[in-house]
């Protein structure tokens, strides 16, 4: 069964297999009601009670770090889930030469396994020396610099995870700009997909 990635906007994207709908960091976000919402962190960009209420229903699963107060299934680096059939993984996400995500807070980048693809949104992150661990089909990677990595350290982190497909997040909104995207068309190795908001690729 075909899997639908869809970026849509800033850091959230959703995942789309048959019927089941999973939201990441949902923000300025409308579109059908979720199974799974998966939260990142706790910062506004990332993080919204309106935003995860509007798109809950009353059987949506909502997981997040210990610092999310909806989430009923808390989870940290290196812990994992079982929510309605996936296998939901928590991997490490924070800065190495900039203070807006220390490593203490346990904030997270997600590994979704579903439909036997695994699908890797890497939250707000520098590249750091877990990604090079990593097995994954396609990487949602931040590109924007000032708060997470820049393009040439994304360029850097696909090298190390070496993921079929690359979708660059995290710019237009509150840091970095479609070129910073652009910039990973230099990758021959990957697939990359510079997307507009609201457009989606297939796997």
């Amino acid at each position: 069964m075909i899997i639908k990635i869809t970026w849509l906007g800033h850091a959230s994207v959703k995942v789309e297999h048959g019927p089941k709908i999973i939201y990441i960091d949902p923000w300025n976000v409308q579109g059908p009601k979720a199974d799974i919402i998966l939260i990142t962190h706790s910062h506004f960009d990332h993080y919204s009670d309106d935003e995860i209420k509007n798109l809950s229903s009353a059987d949506t699963i909502i997981v997040g770090p210990e610092d999310v107060p909806l989430a009923k299934n808390k989870i940290g680096p290196g812990k994992s889930v079982t929510v309605k059939d996936m296998v939901i993984e928590a991997v490490p996400a924070y800065n190495v030469d900039k203070q807006f995500h220390p490593k203490e807070n346990n904030w997270v980048g997600y590994i979704l396994t579903i439909g036997g693809k695994r699908i890797y949104h890497a939250g707000d992150t520098d590249r750091i020396p877990e990604m090079k661990d990593l097995k994954v089909d396609v990487a949602c990677l931040p590109v924007g610099g000032t708060f997470t990595m820049d393009a040439a350290s994304a360029i850097q982190a696909v090298n190390d995870i070496k993921p079929g497909h690359v979708i660059p997040i995290h710019y237009g909104a509150v840091a970095g700009t479609k070129k910073d995207a652009e910039e990973l068309l230099s990758i021959k190795t990957s697939q990359i997909h510079v997307l507009d908001p609201g457009q989606s690729i297939e796997i």
